[in-house]
């Protein structure tokens, strides 16, 4: 079965092709014979009742600095492809948003991975409310008097943007800081949004780790150790990645949500762990099936290739 599939990315020629999970994909994908096409979300099109993008016929390899060959961008009507990969990075924004809603009028002629309605239905950090009794005490709010009681009751916690990512904004305040209004006016000139707070979890010390799950299931994960000094642990921001097991509490937080990915058409899933804790299940742009491949040998785009050919089959 050969699949032209279109990857929807930030642009592919300035990635680390030994960590990009999307490169990982792209690669995999051209090694079982299918057709690779690339375009930038900011040349994707609705006119006329068609969804269309500027696109590039793409050929990979693992060749640093020499790792792409885009051939001449054409209009393409998306509806003739068989994929479609929503792989750029975050932030979750209206441009964002946008697209989903774009990439939703394929349905069901094209598969889109991740499906864009759950994936504009499902933010990394709401998602989590749908488990409650996984995650650690957590507030969404945008008053500081709801995150100034928070913070009263719970002590020591994490204050981040709600709709951030790769570790940017994310602070701790321990039971002795006093920035918790100079935060708030700094968010709060920046954003309408709210922002999420969450009682500190000692245990990220240890590590913050990150387990893949597809189409539900789990299939590995790495642990993310914080630089010293460092709270965050996203390798963003200088976190180590390490080589780790699945315990029986992440099989239990697996087990729990694996279900709802599943259903709602989340292939590729990386969610994060700290302690005993769910923290975030990032369907946008997850990464770490490099990292993984490396530790476990575990060929990560390759059952997520498996998964979509098999739908495609069918």
């Amino acid at each position: 079965m050969s699949l032209k599939i279109a990857f929807q990315m930030d642009p592919i020629a300035g990635v680390d092709i030994n960590a990009d999970s999307t490169f990982r994909l792209a690669e995999e994908a051209q090694s079982r014979g299918h057709e690779l096409f690339f375009y930038s979300p900011d040349r994707l099109v609705w006119r006329e009742g068609k969804v269309l993008a500027w696109v590039q016929p793409m050929e990979v390899r693992r060749v640093v600095g020499d790792h792409v060959t885009l051939g001449t961008a054409f209009e393409a009507d998306l509806s003739g492809m068989d994929v479609v990969w929503l792989r750029q990075d975050p932030p979750f924004d209206m441009g964002y948003i946008t697209t989903t809603h774009l990439l939703e009028q394929l349905s069901p002629d094209v598969l889109v991975a991740n499906d864009p309605f759950w994936v504009r239905n499902c933010p990394e950090k709401l998602l989590v409310l749908q488990f409650e009794d996984l995650i650690p005490p957590t507030m969404i709010a945008r008053d500081l008097v709801d995150l100034r009681a928070f913070k009263e009751t719970h002590g020591d916690i994490i204050l981040k943007p709600l709709y951030g990512n790769g570790g940017a904004g994310v602070f701790r305040l321990d039971p002795n800081d006093r920035n918790l209004a100079s935060l708030h006016e700094l968010f709060a000139s920046l954003s309408r949004e709210p922002l999420i707070a969450q009682k500190f979890i000692p245990d990220v010390s240890n590590g913050d780790k990150r387990i893949i799950l597809v189409d539900g299931d789990p299939v590995g994960a790495i642990n993310r150790v914080p630089a010293a000094g460092e709270t965050r642990s996203n390798m963003h921001v200088g976190g180590r990645p390490e080589k780790i097991g699945l315990t029986e509490r992440d099989q239990l937080i697996c087990e729990a949500i694996g279900p709802t990915l599943r259903e709602r058409g989340q292939i590729f899933v990386g969610i994060d762990v700290i302690g005993d804790y769910l923290t975030e299940i990032n369907v946008t742009s997850p990464t770490g099936i490099q990292e993984l491949e490396r530790f476990d040998g575990i060929n990560v785009a390759e059952r997520i290739w498996q998964v979509i050919e098999a739908r495609r089959a069918g």
